[in-house]
């Protein structure tokens, strides 16, 4: 036992291998600063916005860039946006939400439809009209939007809602996504028993082609909303009249002005925070469904 007890444990090879559990992690220099920068980029743009609305208007230049005011000045300028033509702003945001909401319900609606016939049915021509409508993902909106806007014109459909709502139908992206979606989360097997059962193709989409897409259309969802909230190009384009622009356009408005009446540029800036909120709700309350899309997606 005296033997025992005074033995002492074998030194460790050093020349052995560390378990990955003990080594010591090393930063990736170069990626940490590229990611650190770039949230640089995002952030410092949003923190001024914020900041400067809570300046007044005389506040506005005469003090430190980012030193907020403690004063109540967003109060002001919320009123006094509120009070800008009879509370035109807040119609705009109201123009917004409809383009948004109506496009984006709209959009999915056609890309869940495209993306599951393309998944699901076998015909002639099916990889070339895919790849055609992956080839529009490539084009920027500006290319599209004054052949949009000549075509539409002839149609007499300029200066309407119709005329901001239709070019938003047609997602590339999004018909992508409900493809490689559809193709994973609706088996073959479910329709074939639904065919048997006398089930129509039609009744099969809605019933389980929709439903089982449902977490996928999510996603397809907020990105088209977003898009469209953020779209300036295409309604400024078509639209003429001040009560049927959204907010990206008739804050431009506002900023252009600006340049004759100083003052509103404190009004342009809360504007501009304020239109930020509706999005930043959207997307916290579909978090939850974004999520389970993400997992469903890693899972299968």
């Amino acid at each position: 036992m005296t033997a025992m007890a005074g033995t002492s444990a074998p030194p460790r090879d050093r020349s052995a291998p560390v378990p990955a559990a003990r080594r010591p992690r090393r930063i990736a220099v170069l990626p940490t600063t590229a990611l650190v920068l770039g949230a640089l980029y995002c952030v410092v743009p949003t923190l001024w916005i914020l900041v400067a609305a809570t300046k007044s208007r005389t506040k506005l230049f005469s003090t430190d860039t980012y030193t907020p005011s403690l004063d109540l000045g967003i109060v002001h300028n919320i009123r006094d946006l509120s009070a800008y033509q009879g509370g035109i702003f807040w119609h705009w945001m109201l123009n917004s939400f409809f383009y948004a909401a109506a496009g984006g319900l709209l959009a999915s609606f056609v890309s869940a439809a495209t993306g599951y016939a393309l998944a699901k049915y076998e015909f002639r021509g099916r990889s070339a009209l895919f790849n055609t409508i992956l080839a529009g993902v490539l084009l920027p909106q500006i290319v599209l939007a004054v052949p949009q806007y000549l075509l539409l014109s002839k149609a007499g459909l300029t200066d309407s809602l119709v005329g901001v709502l239709l070019p938003q139908l047609f997602n590339p992206y999004g018909i992508y996504l409900c493809k490689i979606y559809a193709q994973s989360a609706v088996p073959d097997s479910l329709l074939e028993a639904g065919r048997i059962d006398g089930a129509g193709e039609g009744r099969l989409f809605v019933s389980v082609g929709l439903r089982l897409m449902g977490p996928g259309l999510v996603t397809v969802f907020l990105l088209q909303f977003i898009a469209i909230w953020n779209n300036f190009l295409l309604p400024y384009v078509m639209l003429t009249s001040d009560d049927k622009f959204p907010l990206t356009v008739g804050l431009y408005s506002m900023l252009r002005h600006g340049a004759a009446e100083a003052s509103l540029y404190s009004l342009v800036i809360t504007g501009t925070l304020l239109s930020v909120l509706p999005v930043i709700a959207l997307f916290l309350s579909l978090q939850r469904f974004w999520r389970i899309d993400l997992v469903t997606g890693a899972l299968k």
